[in-house]
């Protein structure tokens, strides 16, 4: 069983480019066996391809991947955009149900929030070296 030590983060810059989530996905599976992790790249690689789904279809710049072990036992998936709207199913307080059957879209945070333990989201906002935008994040435990 590995263990997870709060010692390491990474963020994957990645441009407004179709292949980018896949590259970004590529780079998570890499890392996690880096860090004797294989076991979480199923769970990890569907929670990063949502999130990275969700930036490139939404927004119009950059955007990034973000990994790093919790304090909780947990990995943290996060990605980074430049668009400050939380979207549907992160928000406080709002109730989330599934797409209306015959929809073509609505399900990549709806799978996002049924594999993590934890999901959240900050808003950020415009000072100093912050480019803004929001951070939206999924948890998965450490087994």
């Amino acid at each position: 069983m590995a263990t997870v030590s709060p010692s390491w983060a990474y963020t994957l810059q990645l441009p407004h480019d179709p292949r980018a989530p896949g590259i970004a996905r590529v780079t998570l599976r890499a890392l996690l066996t880096a860090h004797g992790l294989d076991e979480l790249t199923p769970t990890a690689e569907l929670l990063a391809g949502e999130l990275l789904a969700n930036a490139h279809r939404h927004t119009q710049g950059p955007y990034a991947l973000r990994v790093r072990p919790m304090d909780s036992g947990r990995l943290r998936v996060a990605v980074w955009d430049s668009d400050p709207r939380v979207p549907a199913g992160f928000r406080d307080g709002e109730p989330y149900g599934p797409p209306a059957a015959d929809a073509e879209r609505g399900r990549g945070l709806q799978i996002v929030r049924a594999c993590a333990d934890v999901v959240g989201v900050s808003v950020l906002r415009e000072l100093g070296a912050s480019k803004g935008g929001k951070l939206l994040w999924a948890e998965c435990p450490v087994k």
